[in-house]
């Protein structure tokens, strides 16, 4: 018997699957050419008071403004993150990669240790470089110092910036003492196991109905009024 030939089936073009991969690709294609011609245009950041917005830009490597590609996120993070001055960054990207968003943590000055004429910042580094901060104006030994530079880290930011000086004063009861003079002319006292009472100072001077005197938080809250 005679064998028959097979015939060869041309495929048909699917006009459909093929209209869709063609969209794709030049949406890829469209994407990539955004990407590599756009240049960063705008830069929202948060989370900085000491650093001022055009330091973070600077310290990003973003002062020029320029390509998006060259400036992805992980790389801004990278360059932020070798600054002492930051504890931390989160940077996003938005739009067609023209919008940076950048969050940074800083690694804030805590206060300025007279004795050794240094400034110490939020993770225990001392640097030379001066602020307008609390100046602790005695020597605090090395039994209370982790202790004390630990509740000051606690200490919220617009109580830490009414401090003007902090004293470290024991007495027979208590060797975490200290005395704290307020950069509106009230003194406190406090003790390392209360000293985070100190975070309510701005609510109880509203009560002194501003009159200055010596707050001890210390032993009980009561306010000693000066005599005028």
């Amino acid at each position: 018997m005679a064998k028959k030939k097979k015939k060869n089936k041309k495929r048909k073009l699917n006009k459909k699957r093929f209209g869709i991969f063609l969209v794709i690709f030049l949406l890829f294609i469209f994407l990539i050419y955004k990407i590599y011609g756009t240049n960063i245009s705008n830069i929202y950041i948060k989370g900085n008071y000491y650093l001022t917005d055009q330091d973070i830009i600077d310290i990003s490597g973003l002062r020029d403004y320029p390509k998006s590609i060259y400036n992805l996120p992980y790389k801004i993070e990278n360059n932020l993150q070798k600054n002492k001055y930051i504890l931390s960054s989160k940077v996003g990207m938005k739009g067609f990669f023209n919008k940076i968003y950048i969050n940074v943590e800083e690694n804030y000055p805590l206060l300025y240790y007279q004795i050794e004429d240094k400034t110490v910042l939020y993770n225990g580094t001392k640097v030379d470089d001066k602020f307008a901060i609390a100046t602790v104006i005695n020597t605090v030994p090395n039994t209370v110092y982790d202790e004390f530079l630990d509740k000051m880290r606690n200490v919220r930011k617009e109580v830490l910036l009414r401090i003007s000086e902090i004293e470290y004063k024991p007495n027979e009861v208590d060797e975490k003492r200290f005395f704290l003079l307020m950069n509106d002319g009230n003194y406190v006292y406090l003790t390392l196991d209360k000293f985070l009472n100190i975070n309510k100072y701005l609510d109880m001077i509203k009560s002194f109905n501003g009159k200055k005197g010596i707050l001890y938080l210390d032993s009980g809250e009561y306010f000693d009024i000066f005599d005028e």
